[in-house]
């Protein structure tokens, strides 16, 4: 069973979606213009051993969008008051991309708060663009079928075809009010932002990076930097994934991830 709920943070409306019943809390941090729902597919693996928190960050999905400058500093604040209104003590988090980056952010300033960090392409180490990120900004900007289709099995790279609900997902959320403005701030402010790397070495939880070696979004080579920077780290290539493994292969996604998680 996966719960919608909304809560106020800060004067936001907030939408996540919650699963599991144990008292160890997992918390999931979408990527850039995703929602909770791009998590769906591992959600029922992780509910078998945790209680799972699966946030719409402000600016994204179904949570309100305001006016403001969407920074790294910013999410990373908003993670930290979402867990305050919820009440959460040292969760366990897995971020992706931009959520991967806004959780290496939030565990670098909180060095205590996070029990174990799990990283998947995390952002922050790459200041130029990349073809596929191209397409998938355009698709933003214009969101169609077509954009969005193209963007989405470029970042796969896998030649499948991709699953029809997450596009038109994406299409749906990219048309709804402020969420272009969101987007577009949010692209600006990471390219505005210092590189991460000098505050990984304040990372002080447990670590594990997972990165697809056909990731053309944030291309394999960026992982090093992150891994040599984090003092208790573990580094994992899913062979032939491409930005979003938990989304291609989630069941050995949730077994490497809970190998890690659980021991």
């Amino acid at each position: 069973m996966v719960q919608e709920n909304f809560i106020q943070v800060d004067g936001n409306k907030i939408r996540y979606l919650e699963s599991g019943d144990s008292k160890n809390v997992l918390v999931l941090v979408h990527g850039l213009g995703a929602s909770a729902e791009r998590w769906n597919n591992v959600i029922p693996n992780f509910a078998k051993h945790y209680h799972v928190i699966v946030p719409d960050l402000i600016g994204f999905g179904y949570s309100d969008k305001p006016i403001v400058d969407y920074t790294p500093n910013f999410f990373s604040t908003f993670l930290g008051d979402f867990f305050d209104v919820l009440g959460i003590k040292r969760p366990n988090v897995i971020g992706s991309s931009l959520g991967g980056q806004i959780a290496a952010e939030y565990a670098s300033t909180n060095p205590n708060d996070v029990e174990k960090l799990i990283l998947v392409s995390p952002a922050g180490a790459m200041k130029q663009s990349t073809p596929a990120l191209d397409a998938y900004i355009m698709a933003a900007l214009y969101p169609n079928e077509q954009s969005a289709k193209n963007a989405f099995e470029l970042m796969e790279s896998s030649g499948n075809e991709v699953d029809n609900v997450i596009v038109q997902g994406f299409i749906e959320r990219m048309q709804l009010p402020n969420a272009k403005l969101a987007f577009m701030s949010t692209v600006l402010g990471l390219k505005n932002s210092e590189i991460i790397t000098p505050k990984l070495h304040m990372i002080q939880s447990p670590t594990l990076i997972i990165w697809g070696s056909k990731d053309p979004v944030i291309p394999i080579q960026h992982a090093e930097w992150f891994a040599s920077y984090i003092k208790d780290c573990q580094f994992h290539i899913m062979d032939g994934c491409g930005h979003t493994p938990y989304v291609q292969e989630p069941d050995a996604f949730s077994s490497i991830s809970l190998e890690f998680l659980l021991h």
